[in-house]
C-alpha cells in the first residue's frame, strides 16, 4: 500500500518472534520507496506479558523519511518522558503513537502523556488508536480510542494543542498539516522554550542500551 499510493505508512504494531525466540510487540514503518523499519515495543505491561508472554525490545530508533525524522513510541514506551526526550535528541521531530487501550481510563493515559510529549520535547505527536471489539480474543476484548495529532501549546500552532482529533471510539480518518520548520523556529522563538531551555549542567537522559559508549542527552 505505501508504494501503490505513494505514502509513507506506520504500522499497528504486531507479534514477531525475534531471532532468540522472544515474542515482541513490533510496530513497522512502511516507506513510500518500499524499504521498511521496525521499531520493538520496550516497555510491555505486567498484564501482556500474563496473556501473551511478550518480551521487552532492547533497541530506540530515529529513522529518516522524506517527510522528516520519526521514531516511534508504541503504547506503553509513550509514558516513559526519557524515550521522548532521546528521540528527539536524535532528531525526531514526529512522534508516531500507535496504541491499543480497553477502557477510557487508560486512553487518557496514552494521551495526555502524549500531549505532554509534545510539550516537554518541542515535537509532533501523532496516536493512532484501536476501536471496536474482538469477543473471542483475550485481553483485547474491548477498545476505547480517540486519535489524534498533538502540537506543542503556544501563539504558533492549534488551540489547545490539537491539530486534528476523531471523535471517540468512532473509526475515521484525522488529517493535519505539520509543519517543521515553524516546529524549528519554535524551538528558539517560541513564547516558552523546553526543549532549548533544559539545564543539561544539573542533569541528563542517559541511553545504556544497546552496543557501543552510553548516550547522554
Amino acid at each position: 500500500m505505501a508504494v501503490k499510493y505513494n505514502v509513507n505508512i506506520i504500522g499497528g504494531s504486531q507479534f514477531t518472534l525475534a531471532q532468540d525466540d522472544r515474542l515482541l510487540s513490533v510496530t513497522y514503518l512502511f516507506r513510500r520507496d518500499g524499504t521498511i523499519e521496525q521499531q520493538p515495543r520496550l516497555h510491555v505491561t505486567h498484564d501482556e506479558t500474563r496473556w501473551w508472554g511478550l518480551d521487552q525490545g532492547q533497541e530506540l530508533g530515529v529513522f529518516d523519511t522524506d517527510r522528516g525524522r520519526v521514531a516511534i513510541l508504541s503504547s506503553y514506551d509513550v509514558q516513559f518522558p526519557e524515550l521522548a526526550r532521546l528521540a528527539a535528541g536524535r532528531g525526531a521531530m514526529i512522534l508516531f503513537v500507535p496504541f491499543a487501550t480497553e477502557d477510557r481510563g487508560g486512553y487518557l493515559r496514552v494521551r495526555y502523556c502524549c500531549q505532554a510529549r509534545a510539550v516537554e520535547n518541542d515535537v509532533f505527536v501523532v496516536a493512532a488508536g484501536t476501536t471496536g471489539n474482538l469477543p473471542f480474543v483475550a485481553h483485547a476484548d474491548t477498545h476505547y480510542a480517540q486519535s489524534g495529532i498533538f502540537t506543542p501549546i503556544d501563539y504558533a500552532f492549534a488551540r489547545d494543542g490539537i491539530a486534528g482529533e476523531s471523535t471517540p471510539n468512532i473509526e475515521t480518518l484525522v488529517i493535519a498539516d505539520v509543519d517543521l520548520e515553524r516546529l524549528r523556529r519554535h524551538r528558539y522563538e517560541g513564547a516558552v522554550q523546553p526543549w532549548s531551555d533544559r539545564r543539561k549542567d544539573l542533569y541528563r537522559v542517559v541511553w545504556n542500551g544497546g552496543e557501543g559508549e552510553a548516550e547522554s542527552i
